[in-house]
């Protein structure tokens, strides 16, 4: 009669260790898919952030009339070495 009962509460204690772990497993991959796509959204506003300050740099670096693109055709070495030679004066 006392082996009975050992093996019930073995076998109740082994599939409530397994539902646990199962249980805790899909709550543990729950959070870490949420923590990946909170960073995946902060990474794309960073980039975001940081394209519009170069595009901001570059509209502002053309309000002089030196183009600093050398893929440019309007692009002309001398007045951006002269652009560089004044500003560091």
């Amino acid at each position: 009669m006392a082996s009975s009962t050992v093996n019930v509460v073995r076998y109740t204690a082994l599939l409530s260790g397994v539902f646990y772990g199962i249980t805790h497993r899909r709550s543990l991959q729950k959070a870490h898919d949420e923590d990946k796509k909170h960073h995946a959204i902060h990474e794309r506003e960073q980039l975001i952030a940081q394209a519009k300050d170069a595009w901001k740099r570059k509209q502002e670096g053309s309000k002089d009339g030196v183009v600093t693109d050398p893929e440019d055709p309007r692009f002309d070495l001398e007045k951006l070495l002269q652009k560089w030679e004044s500003e560091s004066s």
